[in-house]
């Protein structure tokens, strides 16, 4: 590859023919190294880096064709203002120095209004990039000064964080190169062949060498297709098949005691708890036979017995339902008991964000917020919280809704309450965005925002260990301004003079490194890979504040859970006496990562139509066949959607592919019109796949 030459000054023009070595922002646990290749000033083609170990010169589907995204025909490029009701889409362009003024205005009147107040101000945002500075650096620093109200970030991972964090202390795991080593694979909740092309590379390597590979999940995925067994078991039964394989390693005493004694706590309690999960009992709670289970328990055990190493790599399908954190902290236990963790290819990797390097102190400056409580509102009850009226116990009404990196109105559950909400004609709204998603077409102003061939940022992972520069690659189009820049001009219009609202995109790239990394090293390279033990735990050493794997958790205690971790059922069950007779997941569809890349016409042609997958056998039930337009309701809502009839759709589960912009759907709906604000039972998140439907023939499109 050519040299990268490193651009110190963002106002130094872009060289009109060269490589630049960036990084994929999206949320993803791959976190790729991406080589933009740069002629006449334009990117023509953003490919995988193949320097990089980790991204290997492999990108997935969707992030080959980022240039599409970037010179989309539909691209925001000006700053616009509403001139039609809201949710209309009706916009004018304006310029900056108005849209800042008014905006300002705007907050000014709210901030100082003894019956609003700062915290009536809300930022909403999340994973639409994941990097340090165009995230939560700037922006951060903002609303830390403005004293809004904090944002509670649960709408993906928080539940499993939870489940992590009271059994091996914290988000960590086995290094994600070393499941090519494995005997056994477990892929439990996750989609790997759409979600992390390159933990599948691994994975491939491994089932060369013999390795078997079991998928656990209730769709049968791509990935579960390539796997030698798929156990299809029932949404949100994961902890009750965890649990009944602690059964089977008891009795059969495929267990690690020397393990159990020196590197965990609670150990006998467990085992009596897991003692009451017989397979019997857990395959019926799951959907599935006894035989998987035991056939499962019996894999898992005697290879950790045999001296080999097996490995479980979870995903997030399994925190979208009520018990979402227990079934984490059950799936989690399994390597104590058996004493995977004393290999280095053997253990269990959900996320490896525990091992992030920066300095989030000095990005964000909290030391900027006023003294005094401050209320944190949750981003997965957001549809109720925006139509909740001033109270002593919620606080302000909210009154100003700032989003970024965020599509809510799409990707939030009970979408059709969500837009309610924004709909409210006295909610002021500011959208930073690319195109005008179903967020932005309720925003009173929406700005333009760089994508990531045009900004510098930061990016850790939570798949590896590796840290990641993203350098721009060309000029940002028309008056798009970074996130960053955004908050800078908004912070200036808002009148805060603090020093640190002066620094520009490439002096917070090292502000946040400061003290932890060398800058000049990183961008050499375009990426540094971070310290990682081979086999962390072969000897305990988790950073729980015991020391050891907690199977017992004494902070849950005191908080007044249970200790142990144990099977919560659904809120909603599905059955046969039930007027929504059947389960839902919404699983993403493989060429969108969730509303993003919905927009790009060659991957939404992959896709087709918005679509649900249904069995044969309850497809027959509805006379519904293959291409009708089906209406899925529940209480909450309809979708319009088209039936694909497919055996990867388990008997009594509905599969429905999202997140389609609700605008781009059949009748302006989504699957998100079906989803619920109920949260899980640690870690505060949203449950998805904790959702009952009825499903029937529709007349027409």
């Amino acid at each position: 590859m050519p040299e990268v030459t490193l651009r110190r000054d963002m106002s130094t023009d872009l060289a009109l023919n060269r490589q630049v070595v960036g990084a994929c922002p999206h949320d993803c646990p791959d976190t790729c190294s991406l080589v933009t290749t740069v002629v006449d000033g334009k990117a023509i083609k953003v490919q995988g880096n193949p320097h990089h170990p980790q991204t290997d010169g492999v990108l997935c589907t969707k992030v080959a064709r980022y240039t599409e995204r970037t010179y989309h025909p539909q691209r925001l490029l000006q700053p616009l203002k509403r001139t039609g009701p809201k949710g209309s889409g009706q916009f004018a362009a304006v310029s900056w120095e108005s849209a800042i003024a008014d905006i300002c205005a705007r907050l000014h009147t709210i901030v100082g209004d003894p019956n609003q107040g700062p915290q009536a101000v809300l930022p909403y945002s999340y994973a639409g990039t994941m990097g340090w500075v165009q995230s939560e650096g700037m922006a951060a620093r903002f609303f830390n000064r403005m004293g809004a109200s904090l944002l509670d970030y649960t709408i993906c991972a928080s539940a499993g964080g939870a489940g992590l964090a009271h059994t091996l202390g914290a988000n960590v795991g086995m290094a994600v190169e070393q499941f090519a080593n494995a005997k056994l694979i477990l892929i439990w909740g996750s989609n790997p062949i759409t979600s992390s092309v390159h933990f599948w590379r691994y994975a491939q390597e491994a089932k060369r060498k013999g390795a078997l590979l079991v998928c656990i999940d209730p769709r049968k995925t791509e990935t579960a297709e390539k796997c030698h067994s798929h156990i299809a078991l029932l949404p949100g039964t994961d902890a009750a098949l965890a649990l009944a394989m602690m059964h089977e390693l008891v009795v059969h005493d495929w267990l690690d005691h020397d393990y159990l004694s020196n590197y965990t706590v609670g150990w006998e309690a467990l085992r009596e708890r897991a003692l009451q999960w017989p397979p019997s009992r857990a395959a019926q709670v799951c959907g599935i036979t006894v035989q998987e289970i035991e056939v499962l328990a019996r894999d898992y055990g005697q290879t950790c017995q045999s001296g080999q190493a097996a490995a479980i790599r979870l995903n997030y399908g399994m925190q979208r339902s009520r018990g979402a954190a227990n079934a984490v902290r059950a799936v989690t236990c399994l390597p104590a008991l058996a004493g995977a963790w004393r290999h280095a290819a053997g253990g269990m990797l959900l996320s490896s964000s525990g091992a992030r390097s920066y300095n989030k102190t000095v990005l964000q400056h909290p030391e900027l917020r006023p003294p005094g409580p401050m209320r944190t509102i949750n981003m997965s009850t957001i549809g109720d919280d925006l139509l909740r009226p001033a109270s002593a116990a919620f606080g302000p009404a909210i009154s100003a809704l700032v989003v970024y990196n965020s599509n809510p109105v799409a990707v939030a559950p009970d979408s059709s309450q969500v837009a309610r909400g924004f709909a409210r004609e006295d909610l002021f709204t500011v959208v930073l965005e690319h195109f005008q998603t179903d967020t932005a077409d309720y925003a009173d102003y929406v700005l333009p925002a760089t994508t990531q061939l045009e900004h510098w940022d930061i990016h850790t992972t939570y798949g590896h260990t590796d840290l990641l520069l993203n350098e721009p690659a060309i000029a940002p189009l028309g008056q798009s301004r970074s996130n960053a820049a955004i908050f800078r001009a908004l912070a200036k219009g808002m009148g805060y003079t603090n020093a640190c609202f002066e620094e520009d995109d490439l002096t917070l790239c090292k502000s946040a490194l400061r003290g932890r990394l060398d800058f000049a090293a990183l961008a050499r390279d375009g990426f540094a890979t971070l310290p990682q033990s081979d086999a962390p735990f072969a000897k305990g050493n988790f950073p729980t504040p015991s020391g050891r794997c907690e199977l017992w958790s004494e902070r849950l205690a005191d908080m007044g859970w249970d200790g142990l971790p144990d099977y919560l059922p659904n809120y909603e069950s599905a059955g046969s006496i039930s007027t929504y007779p059947l389960a839902m997941i919404s699983p993403p569809a493989r060429n969108f990562m969730n509303s993003t890349f919905v927009n790009v016409q060659s991957l939404r042609d992959m896709e087709e139509k918005p679509s649900l997958e249904i069995h044969p056998q309850d497809a027959q039930a509805r006379e519904i066949t293959d291409g009708t337009l089906v209406r899925v309701f529940n209480d909450r809502g309809q979708y319009h959607c088209v039936a694909k009839i497919s055996n990867r759709a388990r008997p009594g589960v509905v599969n429905g592919l999202g997140v389609w912009w609700r605008k781009l759907g059949a009748r302006g709906t989504n699957v998100n019109e079906l989803t619920n604000q109920k949260l899980t039972d640690l870690g505060r998140a949203p449950t998805f796949y904790d959702c009952v439907v009825q499903v029937e023939r529709a007349e027409n499109f």
